[in-house]
């Protein structure tokens, strides 16, 4: 990068830095008040199936914990509440009478939330039971690399209208963890997302549990299906667009998740968690049709949307990272 004035310096930044700001300052996209389901539609969103199908995870691991008297159960960038109130309500209530239930975000507690409900900024430490990110590193910042006409991967910076151009060589620990986790050809214009702040993100969220399980569900890819031009989008009212760090839009990129795990760890694709936790969408008999016709259409619909959920090629692609912490892995017979 050439010297410049200070105010060059201040407009061009790498993609962390920007992201960062563009996301969680005051101001941010994420701490507007219509929230994230206000610009896209995630796996809560679709269907209360999934937040029921959290619910029946988090049992599992109380049965794995031997039942304590104390469980927690930990939601992280919680949104709005909307799965953290899905996974109370579908809870059985012996069970729910002895969960502690957290939401961890950033935004103010929305008005009206369950008053059982815990609004924290950061996750609790020393927990047991489950910790569950659903699309949260998406959205961690991490720098973008782009390979310049030298064969040399640079930073990319970006000023706050999304014009973008290369800076210093990437070097340290980003280098090393591109070198291990997303080798760059010497092909000009091939781009990867560092992703080592999501690895220290994910560890420290599970460093916060005693015992129990953390799960981190997400758009993914694994080192054979490395995108060659990386996956940096932006999102605003319901469609994709340029991404743009000025607050306007969310801005994410998928997650390397086999990056991220830790020892013990494994990457499940959602259409076989979810199956396993008893969401197939498969359709009700034809003979419930005319001995019962409205618990007909209810299964029907049921079965819709547990099909959108599970459907490869769309939400059944993205996937679990399932961390086991001092227990056996509940999605293992």
């Amino acid at each position: 990068m050439t010297a410049g004035t200070r105010n060059e310096w201040q407009e061009w930044r790498g993609w962390r830095a920007a992201a960062q700001d563009a996301l969680y300052a005051p101001g941010g996209f994420y701490r507007r008040a219509e929230g994230p389901a206000g610009h896209f539609r995630t796996s809560v969103h679709a269907t209360p199936l999934f937040a029921g199908a959290v619910a029946r995870l988090l049992c599992r691991v109380d049965e794995a914990l031997g039942r304590p008297a104390g469980l927690d159960f930990v939601d992280m960038a919680a949104g709005r509440g909307e799965l953290t109130s899905g996974v109370l309500a579908a809870l059985p209530a012996d069970v729910a009478a002895r969960t502690r239930v957290c939401a961890v975000e950033i935004a103010e507690r929305p008005a009206g939330l369950d008053h059982r409900i815990e609004w924290l900024a950061e996750p609790p430490r020393g927990t047991t039971g489950l910790l569950f990110a659903n699309e949260w590193l998406d959205n961690v910042p991490v720098e973008v690399a782009e390979v310049d006409a030298a064969g040399v991967a640079r930073l990319v910076l970006v000023r706050e209208d999304g014009t973008e151009r290369l800076g210093e060589p990437v070097d340290g620990e980003p280098a090393r963890w591109l070198e291990r986790w997303w080798p760059l050809a010497g092909e000009e214009g091939l781009r990867a997302e560092i992703g080592l702040p999501r690895d220290e993100a994910w560890a420290a969220a599970v460093a916060t549990l005693r015992r129990g399980l953390a799960v981190a569900v997400d758009y993914a890819h694994t080192a054979d299906t490395r995108p060659p031009f990386g996956t940096l989008t932006g999102f605003r009212e319901g469609r994709e667009t340029t991404p743009v760090p000025d607050g306007s839009c969310d801005l994410t990129a998928h997650v390397a998740l086999d990056a991220c795990a830790l020892p013990g760890g494994r990457v499940l694709p959602q259409h076989e968690a979810l199956r396993a936790l008893g969401v197939t969408g498969a359709r009700p008999p034809l003979t419930l049709a005319s001995t019962d016709p409205a618990a007909y259409v209810r299964a029907l619909a049921s079965a819709g949307e547990a099909a959108e959920l599970t459907a490869m090629g769309g939400l059944g692609d993205f996937g679990w990272l399932v961390q086991p912490v001092a227990i056996p892995d509940p999605f293992r017979e």
